[in-house]
């Protein structure tokens, strides 16, 4: 990857806050930067494309203006507006009126939004690890097994149970050793890299494996962890030298990359206390539509210097000459990066958005199943671009804030046919628990029942499950006498 791809890449996956911080360090660092007060409108053709395979490397263009106002674009005065008619919403209202409740279909206010329900909370490793398994489209009995996994994961990421251990934990005596197995290494390929490791040495090549094989010093770092791992706590590299057969310059170049890997993985979604969020983008409806548009807060204007610019033009080949070119290509690059990332982050709301309309029309009910691969694909984009983009960041609705990755779910089979999405069932199953009386709560079968009498197949460990998710007790725990 070009540097200046790498450099898209990582502001692609950074927060508001850390993007802010990106910024100013930034601005402090290359003379050439500085914070600007007009900019250029972006134009709407320039986000059918990628922007993510188009930075330029020519650190020079053609254009006189670039050493000047160089590449200001101001995403958030565009917006999109989204159809009133799509066939995708056509078809979720053709399987799914069946079951929206009477009272969905006219709401158009929030006076039915329950303010604690999207209360935030630390992610924890459980959490980011079963939302990963919910997009894998798991067969119940699988996704069953590998949940039983990553409920034996502690909090630095290692499986703290045999194989033995889960089968009697599953209690089911058609379940073998050799599906906990698949699940534990399906357990292990999820992020962050190491998890599910039943021992740091395991832990260390799951990492090693999962790097690209282009790799300086991966094989050999893979051999020492299989062949050497007891010489790792000393460092002792003429004894690696004369186990591997290796020149001990390699084998400290091999120990370097071992040492920037994480033993403890797990650690790296530890909780921590909750965060005020700032919107990446906000959706309003305006005259019947919905609109999407980035933050205007959140970045600030940046354009190059016109006067340290127009020295590069005399500039020698001294070293002074050429830290102004080395600037000047620095701060072009992040300036399009920048633009790049703003782009990408706008596009793949409005797809969410245009894809879930039913969820800002009716509430949670309404939410479509969606994957990231459905979003890659509709904007010619990588699954791994979807993930970094929806990762912490948020979206500001009528029906409250979110983080992207909260419109991704799994699916159920509904009985036409269709599919209803893990988070509109949570809903329902919420609505059917608080309707219910006192004295007779609901139990997991008769939710069950009444979920597949509006058409949803979903079996009573499922309700179970979701029901836990949510904190809701078991109906024995419900019961009130008075």
């Amino acid at each position: 990857m070009t540097p200046q791809l790498q450099q898209a890449i990582k502001l692609l996956q950074l927060s508001t806050l850390e993007l802010q911080r990106e910024i100013q360090e930034a601005l402090e660092s290359n003379l050439m930067l500085e914070e600007g007060e007009e900019s250029e409108p972006l134009e709407a053709e320039s986000l059918e494309d990628s922007p993510l395979t188009q930075l330029e490397d020519d650190p020079f263009g053609s254009s006189a203006s670039e050493s000047e106002w160089l590449l200001e674009r101001e995403v958030q005065a565009e917006s999109y507006e989204i159809p009133e008619e799509l066939p995708v919403d056509t078809q979720w209202t053709d399987v799914f009126d069946s079951y929206l409740p009477p009272t969905a279909h006219g709401m158009r206010d929030d006076t039915d939004q329950d303010p604690l329900s999207n209360r935030s909370r630390p992610q924890t490793l459980w959490d980011h690890l079963i939302w990963q398994l919910n997009l894998s489209r798991l067969s119940e009995r699988d996704f069953m097994i590998a949940q039983a996994v990553v409920d034996a994961i502690d909090a630095n990421g290692y499986l703290r149970a045999d194989v033995d251990e889960l089968v009697a934990t599953l209690a089911d005596p058609t379940i073998g050793a050799d599906e906990v197995e698949t699940q534990i290494h399906r357990v292990q390929s999820l992020d962050p890299a190491g998890v599910g490791a039943r021992n740091p040495r395991e832990c260390l090549l799951i990492q090693l494996r999962q790097l690209s094989p282009e790799t300086p010093w991966r094989n050999l770092a893979i051999a020492v962890c299989e062949a050497g791992f007891e010489h790792l706590p000393r460092g002792d590299v003429t004894a690696l030298s004369r186990l591997l057969k290796a020149p001990e310059d390699d084998l400290t170049q091999a120990l370097d990359l071992i040492r920037r890997l994480n033993p403890k993985p797990g650690r790296l979604l530890a909780e921590t206390p909750s965060e005020y969020v700032v919107p990446d983008i906000f959706v309003r409806k305006k005259d019947g539509r919905w609109q999407v548009e980035l933050n205007p807060d959140i970045t600030p204007r940046l354009r190059v210097n016109a006067d340290y610019a127009r020295l590069v033009r005399r500039a020698d080949q001294s070293s002074d000459g050429q830290t102004l070119k080395s600037h000047l290509q620095e701060a072009r690059w992040f300036i399009k990066s920048l633009a790049s990332r703003n782009e990408t982050v706008l596009r793949v709301g409005a797809k969410i958005v245009e894809m879930q309309q039913d969820f800002l029309e009716y509430g949670e009910v309404g939410m479509r199943p969606m994957v990231l691969r459905d979003i890659a694909e509709a904007l010619n984009l990588h699954e791994s671009t979807i993930s970094r983009v929806t990762t912490q960041k948020y979206m500001h609705t009528p029906r409250g804030t979110f983080e992207l990755k909260y419109f991704f779910s799994s699916h159920v089979n509904t009985t036409s046919g269709g599919e209803c999405s893990s988070t509109a069932i949570r809903a329902l199953i919420r609505k059917l628990i608080a309707g219910e009386s006192p004295r007779r709560p609901l139990s997991d079968n008769k939710i069950a029942e009444e979920l597949a009498r509006q058409g949803i197949d979903v079996a009573r460990r499922t309700v179970a499950k979701y029901r836990e998710a949510m904190g809701i007790p078991a109906s024995s725990e419900r019961k009130r006498l008075a």
